[in-house]
């Protein structure tokens, strides 16, 4: 883990409890399957936060709310709140988010990345970041930075 926390002390808030989809009886399983809000929220609620024991939905970094899905268009939108203004881990949590969405999602999904307005000091660069593709590919070719990637979504595959 990371020396020198940049937010020691982080608000931890009460897990959302799981909700259970049935599925029915019978299943085409030529049929495609339509993603929604609460499937998303499923895949990333528990990437665990780089500086902390805790997961993104724990210290509200993500929520149901901050999800928007429109599968007709194969488009997603998650928009994140980092824990302090000037977080340094923020492009890591939006990195974990893209790769974790990457692992699940089928690819024809564009997917949006970005920092709450006004929740980070540098907004502007790191949504910038984090929905280019190519800076995204070149950050995926660093392996101290997948090993913190995948690290933090370890959780998420239990």
């Amino acid at each position: 883990m990371i020396t020198g926390l940049i937010n020691a002390n982080p608000v931890v808030y009460e897990k959302k409890e799981r909700q259970v989809r049935n599925a029915p009886g019978y299943v085409d399983e030529y049929a495609v399957d339509t993603i929604d809000q609460q499937e998303i929220f499923d895949h990333i609620r528990d990437i665990k936060d780089p500086e902390h024991p805790y997961s993104l939905e724990e210290l509200k970094v993500i929520t149901e709310d901050a999800i928007e899905v429109d599968d007709k268009n194969s488009y997603l939108r998650i928009t994140f709140t980092p824990t302090v203004e000037h977080c340094s881990m923020a492009t890591v949590i939006g990195l974990c988010l893209r790769v974790k969405l990457m692992r699940s999602l089928p690819s024809r999904y564009k997917v949006d990345i970005r920092v709450a307005p006004g929740t980070h000091a540098t907004e502007a660069a790191v949504n910038k970041q984090l929905n280019d593709k190519e800076r995204v590919a070149a950050a995926l070719e660093n392996p101290n930075l997948i090993d913190m990637v995948d690290e933090c979504l370890a959780p998420s595959y239990a």
